[in-house]
């Protein structure tokens, strides 16, 4: 069956930030919530149910793509593990694996994707892979790093992802589960980060442009 996907219009205001448990310290920085917690959970709760539904039986590694990937991985393994203790009749023995990707700085890519840390793929042999992702933004990263997974001859190659973003310049690349489609803004929260901060947000929200100058990181940083 082919995966469906929640799609975000590009007019969706979201909801207002005083509807909802927003830190302090990004009262400011903020436009509106995008994806209430509680949403990405119950979404989660489903595409768990779609991959074991897939898996059945066969061991599965998961690899999670850090850091922006953390959350959504351990949320999505919960659902998972769950799902293999009270089903009757079928149980997914789950394998946990990780590395970590660059390719962000402030709100642009920089055109370089670096594979700068993780575990020796060479496990990957032979196995079932579940590669777990915050966000497609392009594509291009995710493209790269099926490239490497396939050197290292794995039995099968699916991804999920949180997000699926649409914006000019993408490959089309469309990973095996998704959890929402959203308009092409710069989003943080639910580990997705702005130069490392808005990860301890719990709500996936919009960054205003004052946010963006606030944590901007400074050319005479990297000098």
């Amino acid at each position: 069956m082919k995966q469906e996907y929640i799609k975000i219009a590009d007019d969706y205001s979201g909801y207002a930030l005083s509807n909802f448990c927003i830190p302090k310290h990004y009262e400011g920085d903020l436009e509106n919530v995008l994806i209430p917690w509680g949403l990405i959970q119950d979404r989660t709760e489903r595409l768990a149910r779609d991959i074991f539904q897939d898996i059945k039986d066969e061991p599965l590694t998961a690899l999670c793509v850090l850091k922006g990937g953390y959350r959504f991985y351990t949320d999505l393994l919960d659902k998972l593990t769950t799902l293999s203790r009270f089903h009757a009749s079928v149980s997914v023995p789950l394998h946990v694996d990780f590395i970590r990707l660059k390719s962000y700085e402030n709100d642009d890519s920089t055109g370089e994707i670096r594979v700068i840390g993780g575990d020796n793929l060479s496990n990957l042999r032979g196995r079932n892979v579940l590669v777990v992702e915050d966000i497609i933004d392009t594509g291009r990263t995710m493209s790269r790093l099926l490239d490497v997974l396939k050197q290292h001859q794995p039995k099968s190659i699916k991804v999920a992802s949180l997000l699926v973003k649409r914006r000019p310049g993408s490959t089309g690349y469309r990973p095996d589960y998704c959890g929402f489609e959203v308009p092409d803004k710069f989003v943080v929260g639910y580990a997705l980060d702005y130069n490392e901060y808005f990860r301890d947000l719990n709500h996936i929200c919009v960054i205003n442009e004052a946010g963006k100058m606030k944590y901007k990181i400074q050319e005479n940083n990297h000098q």
